[in-house]
């Protein structure tokens, strides 16, 4: 039995991946734990049994750390690192170095995010592999900018003097013992780096907790379905969007039903108007056309839905793309204009603008990835790919080779030293 420690930023999107990859661990015998800032979130995706850590650390997009909306590019490359990532890397180390005294693990599983992983377990000497929960960092997305890439290693230096081996030269993006990167090159791209570290294992996919009382019974399997969302961490800067994409719906209710994730209650709260009529007042259900609700059991929901539209967070797409259903993509932010980018490479999406996008392009963009078939059979050969890749379950053989090696076989003799 081998023992893994999984160091997380306190983000859906980083822990869903671990839990799956955990889970498979688990089923063969060995153990896992977490560190985390949020232990409560961990504990909310993988169980309320598993061992966290509790580590220091901000909350992204609450308090000092909350992001002006408006911010993109270099500029909220420079916020995140600045305000989000270095600190969480500072104020987590304590609370990771503890965890390894305590958990003694085989080998520490690091977050892309979490910074703080890398650099502890390297100068502990612990075997870490990387976690690169999004693909966008395995391309070159600094090409052409090389005073950002100046001003990222310097960062990145002085964060290594402050909580990791001051000698040391691994970048705590990068385990140079193993990278598991969490989707393939039929997505990513022919421009993905390589490297003998690096393993396309595709996406982590695997049963979580999710919350009951999903009425199933309202899909209309007469009509294509369409799923709306933009994940866990833009409910600030969604309003608008969700507002052009429910007019667009509505245009289509003839043919097309919809399903809105509204977390922070934009289109049902005081300030939505009259939009959603039945769905703004008493059983959301009412209203035979659009549901809108605060969440979803998205895996299962994938399997019932023709389209995705989404803000092309990693594991929205990826998990989308395993079940061969096309996406509108609108990109807001971080790695989402890559992933965008990746998705209109490969042909299985169409992308819109976020901040700009009117109901009538979001329409025709909906209605290009519901009846084209190109689209269909992009995200169908990506979900090939994704399948045959392994996921959980190559991830955790890697894993498991990471945390205890193969003897190097002595070389046979030569004839000559014979």
């Amino acid at each position: 039995m081998s023992r893994f420690l999984f160091v997380v930023p306190p983000l859906v999107g980083h822990i869903n991946p671990t839990v799956g990859v955990a889970a498979e661990l688990a089923a063969r015998g060995h153990e896992s734990a977490w560190a985390c800032a949020d232990p409560a979130l961990v504990r909310r995706l993988a169980g309320d049994g598993v061992r966290v850590y509790p580590c220091a650390g901000p909350m992204l997009g609450s308090g000092d750390g909350s992001r002006p909306p408006e911010l993109r590019g270099p500029e909220a490359l420079k916020f995140l690192w600045e305000r989000f990532l270095v600190p969480l890397a500072v104020e987590m180390a304590p609370g990771v170095e503890a965890a390894v005294a305590k958990f003694a693990p085989d080998a520490v599983v690091a977050d892309q995010q979490t910074l703080a992983g890398g650099l502890v377990a390297e100068r502990l000497g612990v075997p870490w592999a990387t976690s690169a929960t999004t693909s966008a960092e395995l391309t070159d997305a600094l090409a052409g900018l090389p005073k950002v890439r100046r001003w990222l290693d310097d960062e990145i230096h002085a964060l290594r003097v402050r909580v990791g081996d001051p000698v040391g030269s691994s970048d705590p993006r990068f385990s140079p013992h193993l990278v598991l990167a969490f989707s393939t090159r039929e997505l990513a791209g022919p421009e993905a780096l390589e490297g003998e570290s690096i393993r396309w294992v595709g996406p982590s996919i695997a049963s979580r907790p999710a919350a009951p009382g999903f009425p199933w019974d309202w899909l209309d399997p007469s009509r294509d379905r369409v799923l709306v969302t933009l994940g866990t961490a833009n409910t600030d800067v969604g309003g608008r969007f969700l507002a052009e994409c429910l007019t667009a719906l509505r245009a289509r209710a003839d043919r097309v039903q919809s399903v809105i994730v509204d977390p922070g209650g934009t289109l049902t709260g005081p300030d939505a108007g009259t939009a959603l009529d039945n769905a703004t007042h008493g059983d959301p259900t009412d209203d035979k056309d659009v549901l809108v609700v605060p969440s979803v059991p998205q895996l299962p929901l994938l399997e019932r839905v023709d389209a995705v539209v989404c803000h092309a967070g990693h594991n929205t797409v990826c998990e989308a793309l395993w079940h061969g259903v096309p996406l509108v993509v609108a990109p807001i932010r971080d790695d989402q204009p890559v992933i965008a980018g990746q998705v209109t490479a490969a042909g299985a999406g169409v992308r819109v603008r976020f901040g700009r996008v009117t109901a009538v392009r979001l329409g025709a963009a909906i209605d290009a990835v519901l009846h084209e078939p190109e689209h269909r059979v992009a995200a169908d050969r990506i979900a090939t790919a994704f399948r045959a890749a392994g996921g959980t379950a190559t991830a955790a053989t890697h894993l498991e080779r990471l945390a205890r090696p193969e003897p190097e076989q002595p070389a046979r003799p030569s004839k000559e030293d014979q």
